[in-house]
């Protein structure tokens, strides 16, 4: 005897305590065959020696029930349409993010603290300023998926730009140093400029100063011999501060350049799915372009405000523990 899943839903055996379980488990059949490609993937990667064959299975089962979890904390909490709810979900959203991109700066001190707070900050300030502008209402179903696509970014971008930091000033850690013949006089020249030359200049026929001049818009920066001239922790760093917030912010930029031209976000693609006009998806992909770019500018710089001065001691030098190790 066949079974059918339509006549037992509809006999009433489903009803209440089973019905959503029943409903979920039908719902989950196109995901199940989807996983045919995930077999493709493992049976190249066996072909080729490649070795991963375990951790996309794993990864696979792992998303699959990360998921499943998490729709279910998430109709949870749609049905009871509450602000603590909200804030909880963000809260533990923002938790998980600061970990991991601490994770990716580990050797920066206080890494997942400052990867967290930078990434709560961001993220507040861009949710606030859209609540406040009437552009999404502060609701479980609007606020916690904009909450997650900005956390998400915030969560890249801020790992990324802390550990460009860090290991940038650690570079310049290893350059040549200016010789004891350097000439002080030009000091106020490159600190008034804000970037301090990396190495001097051992051919006695340049002069120093010049020297000085040709190499500042070099993009080697001694650190040291900045600080070592008066330059506070904060103008010593200016220059890797703005090349790690430039890598950083980099893919968002070019994602907001392409956005629609290659790939259609995933934002834009589900409402268009889900039976929306793309008039109607692009105006809400645009307004998610807009907030991914403002929380991972916010978040960003704030973490490199929040960990820089670790990477310095109180009398203004050069905290060598921090860069010992890789």
């Amino acid at each position: 005897m066949d079974f059918d899943l339509d006549e037992f839903l509809s006999s009433g055996i489903g009803d209440d305590n089973f019905e959503w379980l029943i409903k979920f488990l039908k719902g989950m059949l196109k995901p199940l065959a989807a996983t045919a490609v995930v077999l493709m993937a493992v049976i190249l990667s066996y072909m080729q020696k490649l070795g991963l064959e375990g951790e996309m299975v794993y990864s696979i089962i792992r998303s699959f029930l990360q998921l499943s979890v998490i729709g279910f904390v998430l109709q949870f909490i749609f049905n009871q349409d509450h602000a603590v709810w909200i804030i909880l979900a963000y809260l533990f959203m923002v938790s998980v993010a600061g970990y991991t991109a601490g994770q990716r700066a580990k050797q920066v001190p206080r890494g997942k603290f400052v990867a967290g707070a930078s990434i709560l900050v961001g993220t507040a300030v861009t949710l606030v300023l859209l609540v406040v502008l009437n552009v999404f209402p502060f609701t479980p179903r609007y606020i916690i998926p904009v909450a997650g696509m900005m956390v998400g970014n915030a969560m890249t971008v801020t790992g990324v730009a802390m550990k460009r930091l860090r290991d940038d000033i650690k570079v310049q850690m290893n350059l040549e140093r200016i010789p004891d013949n350097y000439d002080s006089r030009y000091a106020r020249d490159i600190l008034g400029d804000e970037e301090i030359c990396s190495t001097g200049s051992k051919n006695p026929e340049i002069p120093h100063g010049r020297y000085a001049r040709d190499i500042l818009g070099d993009e080697e920066i001694c650190v040291e011999t900045a600080l070592a001239l008066g330059a506070t922790p904060r103008q010593a760093t200016l220059q890797q501060v703005k090349r790690a917030l430039i890598i950083a912010l980099s893919p968002v930029l070019d994602n907001a350049k392409t956005v629609g031209l290659i790939s259609l976000p995933g934002a834009m693609t589900g409402l268009i799915m889900g039976g929306a006009s793309p008039l109607e998806a692009i105006q809400l992909q645009i307004v998610v372009m807009n907030m991914l770019i403002g929380a991972s500018t916010v978040s960003s710089i704030m973490s490199t405000y929040l960990c820089w001065p670790a990477f310095f001691t109180k009398a203004y030098q050069l905290e060598t523990k921090v860069f010992s190790t890789d």
